[in-house]
């Protein structure tokens, strides 16, 4: 070996690593305490696979800023210090007990080095039950890297298991305050199988509340609701207990009582072993069951390096699946057997239902009788709207319903809003989950073709208003016809569609555009509809402004602007600046003609 070929040995700059640990891998300082109470319960399966009847028991003493934390473990000999303490990333779980090791919590190794971010010196004290005899050994650590090992007497530690003294750093020792030490054992080892306590206090509340034995399923609710309240702070709406054995998955789910949006996520707590992994488990459960927080214990998902969230693996993708079915088969329980708390659940969760369905034909098909619609009769089921309406129209967007409903419903046309979120995917799965239901999407054609034709000679008439309104409205892509409809309080209608959005959208961009991307976009041109003005002969008010183009032709058109604007705010669309520009102009005109009627009624040119 020549002498570029000799090995050497990294150089761990131990303060380094701990800044890398509280910065980077760990995301509060308090993951300090959960890094001994996992390294107790791990010393303590160990020692019980060894010996069954062995104790187990954690104890963690705050007086200050140091904390001293006992456990009844497998213990250590001085050989097993210099191994595994001093040796970082080297696991006690590697070594020897190889047939126990799915029973541990830890499985990466770095151990007590978490605790340096609280602490800046680290004593443990040790006495190993594999070797009788063996006696007590110290290992004493600072934050520089340092470390010294010694034998202690039998009367530093009579029996086997560890200790470990925790000095805190300056700026630190709020976090080894008893009070706290207390809240943050509580959070994180509560469904620990073995006797923890802080001081006399008891940390572990076993069984969880969903195992319990209950009287009645009344106590059962209450139990629950209160465990809710004092683990997410809320009351639920409901509880949804969830037990996968084949995945190793017991909990139970909490329905919010309030809605909230699709996009929010989280909240989950998840227990490994008993040991709180995580409450930001976003990934548990489907994008679509937002409406729940869930509270489960588990055995079989791996956890990240950081012990804060879980592995996104194959065994997580199953347990997820798992969840969400049994979530699904809780609503289909409730439309069959309780359809009062059905109702409840959906007058507040209706959109993470329709998520849930789009997905899943049986699940529409279940909650068909259910789920809310808005439509032009109201809130309605599709089942009872589709049995209502030989053909199921619905709209794109919210704007397009606002424009037609008041409208449809007077002509006996049916429309479903399916502007809201999930609705028109939904609308449009109907004929796959209700045979031989028609939908149909609705658009201006559609909609214009219900509407009653004018006879010819009063079409006639009004024909000079008519081409008034038409040059008015030419430039804003906009057709006016006549037609009669109910109600007569509505005296014009915009109608619009997509296409014609797009195509005056692509006009516009167009007139802005430079000499290439002008040309560009006009090669794009589309003989799209265009929208359009429909006026109401029934409307008192559209026949008398029709008569105004006999006397003044100009003033016709102005009035022709302002139903077009008054149609536009009807529809609760937003205007485009020229929209806003022509009701100013309307406006100013018809004010200008009421402030002298005897002068030429038009709006000056200032107005316009």
């Amino acid at each position: 070996m020549t002498d570029d070929q000799i090995p050497h040995t990294f150089q761990v700059d131990l303060r380094g690593l701990v800044d890398l640990l509280s910065h980077h891998l760990y995301s509060s300082p308090k993951v300090y305490l959960r890094e001994l109470l996992q390294n107790a319960v791990d010393a303590i399966t160990a020692r019980r696979a060894e010996q069954p009847g062995a104790p187990a028991t954690v104890r963690l003493h705050a007086d200050g800023g140091r904390l001293r934390v006992e456990d009844s473990g497998i213990g250590l000999t001085e050989a097993d210090v210099h191994d595994l303490l001093a040796t970082i990333g080297r696991s006690s779980k590697r070594d020897g007990l190889e047939s126990a090791r799915s029973e541990f919590l830890g499985q990466f190794g770095i151990g007590l080095l978490a605790c340096f971010v609280v602490a800046e010196e680290i004593r443990v004290v040790s006495r190993s039950a594999r070797t009788p005899g063996a006696p007590p050994v110290e290992w004493t650590a600072r934050d520089d890297g340092s470390y010294t090992v010694r034998t202690l007497d039998d009367e530093a530690r009579p029996e086997p298991g560890t200790t470990v003294y925790l000095a805190a750093r300056r700026g630190s020792e709020d976090w080894l305050a008893e009070e706290r030490v207390l809240a943050l054992a509580k959070d994180f080892g509560s469904l620990l199988p073995h006797d923890v306590r802080v001081g006399d206090t008891p940390v572990t509340d076993r069984p969880p509340v969903w195992e319990r034995a209950y009287p009645n399923p009344s106590a059962r609710r209450v139990a629950l609701a209160r465990h809710c309240h004092e683990l997410f702070g809320f009351s639920p709406l409901d509880a949804i207990e969830l037990d996968v054995p084949v995945a190793g998955v017991r909990g139970v789910a909490y329905v919010l009582p309030q809605a909230v949006s699709p996009g929010r996520r989280g909240g989950h707590r998840v227990h490994l072993k008993g040991m709180l992994l995580t409450d930001r488990a976003d990934e548990l459960l489907p994008e679509w069951a937002f409406f729940v927080r869930c509270v489960v214990d588990t055995d079989s998902l791996r956890p990240t390096a950081s012990r804060e969230s879980l592995y996104d693996d194959d065994r997580l993708a199953a347990v997820r699946e798992a969840l969400g079915e049994r979530i699904r088969d809780w609503l289909a329980e409730l439309a069959a057997g309780d359809q009062e708390r059905l109702r409840q659940f959906l007058s507040v969760h209706h959109v993470g239902v329709k998520s849930l369905a789009r997905h899943d034909a049986d699940m529409l098909r279940t909650m068909l009788p259910w789920l809310p619609f808005e439509t032009s009769d109201g809130q309605l089921s599709l089942e009872e709207f589709a049995q209502r309406h030989r053909t199921v129209h619905f709209t794109r967007t919210v704007e397009e319903f606002r424009q037609v409903a008041p409208i449809a419903a007077a002509q006996g046309v049916g429309v479903v809003n399916g502007g809201y979120t999930f609705d028109g995917e939904l609308v449009e799965m109907l004929p796959r989950v209700r045979p031989g239901t028609a939908v149909a999407e609705l658009d201006a054609e559609t909609v214009t073709a219900h509407l009653d034709h004018v006879e010819p000679g009063d079409e006639l008439a009004l024909a000079d208003f008519l081409a008034a309104a038409r040059a008015r409205l030419d430039a804003l892509g906009c057709d006016v016809v006549l037609r009669s409809f109910l109600p007569v309080t509505v005296p014009a209608l915009h109608l619009d569609d997509r296409a014609a959005r797009h195509e005056r959208a692509r006009a516009e961009e167009e007139s802005k555009a430079d000499d290439l991307w002008s040309s560009i976009l006009g090669s794009l041109r589309d003989e799209a509809p265009r929208a359009r003005l429909v006026l109401n002969h029934l409307s008192p008010l559209v026949r008398r402004v029709g008569a105004l183009a006999d006397r003044d032709r100009d003033l016709a058109g102005t009035a022709a602007e302002a139903l077009y604007g008054q149609a536009l705010l009807m529809a609760q669309r937003p205007l485009r600046p020229a929209d806003s520009a022509l009701l100013n102009r309307a406006f100013l005109g018809l004010l200008e003609w009421a402030a002298h009627p005897a002068a030429p009624s038009g709006p000056s040119e200032e107005g316009r």
